[in-house]
């Protein structure tokens, strides 16, 4: 990545001070790389508190993963709980990649993944239909003892806004430089703390937004009202 040792200094600055910012971190590990899968397709989308729902509803709901791949999307829909283009899009990944697994497997594990070496288990789950950069990057880490940061389109963009890498850098460059950076024993360390933290950025900008959109409101409404009053006042002075 251009101007790699520049942001390489940032990068560690900002892992030192997430440490220091959130409470320590608790490994997740998924004995079962189809599980990581799952979670990580929730996850790309949605926030973790809203994933750790959706997780717990999906137990709830369904008997089993193959329950989950012969399930309509409407079903998953209803129990999201809101029909919106991000739950559909959820949805529709969900039920692509388990059919996807069972057509190569005949059953929905991936537990073959775990006696292959991580290069060729990347590259199997490469061809996965449905799968991308960050749900490959997050089975790896959490299930497959792989040296990957996931990045989520949030992630990417608090790096951006902060200048912690090149502006025009993509993903997958973004994704190895910060690998490089990162050792493999603080990686999901890393991966948990950015996560929490572009989260945290995500929600303070949607607030303020949501602030400065009400205070605009009331602006133009005292505005309007005070032309009302203006114009009230000529008519009643034209009268006289």
């Amino acid at each position: 990545m251009k101007n790699s040792k520049n942001y390489s200094k940032k990068i560690q600055k900002l892992h030192r001070s997430l440490s220091q910012k959130y409470p320590k971190v608790q490994k997740v590990i998924h004995d079962e790389p189809t599980d990581a899968i799952i979670y990580a397709i929730f996850c790309s989308k949605l926030s973790e508190k809203a994933t750790e729902t959706a997780i717990k509803k999906f137990s709830d709901y369904f008997v089993d993963l193959n329950d989950f791949r012969v399930s309509r999307i409407e079903e998953i829909v209803e129990m999201l709980g809101e029909d919106t283009p991000v739950t559909r899009e959820v949805a529709l990944t969900i039920t692509t990649v388990l059919r996807a697994i069972f057509n190569e497997y005949h059953k929905v594990s991936l537990e073959v993944l775990k006696k292959t070496g991580k290069r060729p288990a990347r590259q199997i789950l490469e061809k996965l239909e449905g799968t991308s950069h960050y749900v490959i990057d997050y089975c790896m880490l959490t299930s497959l003892q792989g040296h990957a940061i996931p990045l989520t389109e949030g992630m990417i963009e608090y790096l951006k806004s902060k200048d912690l890498v090149y502006p025009n850098a993509d993903e997958q460059e973004i994704g190895g430089f910060l690998a490089k950076q990162i050792s493999a024993k603080k990686g999901y360390e890393f991966y948990a703390l950015l996560r929490r933290e572009s989260e945290s950025h995500s929600g303070k900008k949607k607030k303020k937004t949501k602030t400065t959109s009400a205070k605009k409101k009331t602006t133009e409404l005292k505005k309007k009202t005070k032309k009302k009053k203006v114009t009230k006042t000529k008519k009643r002075k034209n009268k006289k």
